[in-house]
């Protein structure tokens, strides 16, 4: 596939169709961070009534944690195999919305990573900058990577996607309804990098203020010191609480809580720099 003949060869200024109904130029915009509106995921509370009829019944996040985490497991087939299952039930693979996770926490161009990615791109319509090296002109080696791992079957045998969407409404529906993050619509998130220079658009390190374009999915830090030990450079954010898919405490895991990372959806960005 390439760019057909007149289209722009540069995929940092792509975007696509999305199922959020706000257009992704928007969404990637500074002008949406500064007035951000809701982010629904069309049909996904929709298709899944009975889940976020459990948790309106819920009257604290513990249990809400639990009720996410039980519907998942059923809905998913996500359990242990069940004592009398066959030779070929029990070895079965089924992705899961955690092992995804949980590469991404190890390392975010895994191929655990470019099916995020490729989530976002679908769902969102921003089209990523980065996979292990960044994604420049199209076609490239690098672009063949990442299409190969984003589509790899390993990942998308168990309707992965939509166990994402549901992630992504469930976090939404956490924040809303419990705060863990506070009454927004913003949260002050910082990041660390030592090599941010090739996503500035505009203003620069020196004046200590630039805006740059994030990846179309990014980690932050809930602290400028846990972000400092990602990097020496440490960048200050507002984050729309709307382009969250996950933070601390919302999954009743403790492996995806060890860096307190929070994933949000990228863009364009303001931020504050400083260096550690």
């Amino acid at each position: 596939m390439t760019a057909p003949e007149g289209h722009d060869p540069h995929p940092e200024r792509w975007y696509t169709t999305n199922l959020v109904g706000i257009p992704a130029p928007v969404l990637a915009s500074l002008a949406f961070n500064t007035h951000p509106q809701p982010l629904r995921i069309a049909g996904a509370r929709e298709t899944q009534p009975g889940l976020f009829a459990l948790l309106g019944r819920c009257p604290d996040a513990e249990q809400a944690r639990e009720v996410f985490q039980h519907y998942m497991s059923l809905g998913f087939g996500l359990g242990a195999p069940a004592a009398d299952a066959g030779e070929a039930e029990r070895h079965r693979w089924r992705t899961s919305y955690l092992k995804l996770m949980q590469g991404w926490v190890l390392d975010s161009n895994s191929p655990a990573g470019a099916v995020l990615k490729g989530w976002v791109e679908s769902r969102f319509g921003l089209v990523p900058t980065y996979h292990r090296e960044p994604l420049a002109r199209y076609p490239s080696p690098a672009w063949m990577r990442y299409l190969e791992e984003k589509a790899g079957s390993r990942f998308h045998n168990n309707c992965i996607w939509q166990q994402l969407d549901l992630v992504f409404e469930y976090c939404q529906w956490m924040l809303a309804r419990f705060e863990p993050m506070g009454a927004g619509p913003h949260v002050t998130l910082w990041r660390g990098s030592s090599n941010v220079e090739e996503q500035i658009v505009a203003g620069s390190l020196r004046e200590r203020r630039c805006t740059v374009r994030l990846n179309n999915i990014v980690s932050f830090s809930r602290s400028r010191e846990q972000a400092g030990c990602f990097g020496d450079w440490v960048f200050e954010a507002r984050v729309p609480l709307c382009k969250l898919l996950l933070v601390p405490g919302v999954l009743s895991t403790r492996s995806l809580q060890a860096e307190g990372e929070v994933l949000a959806i990228g863009g364009l960005y303001e931020l504050k720099v400083s260096y550690e």
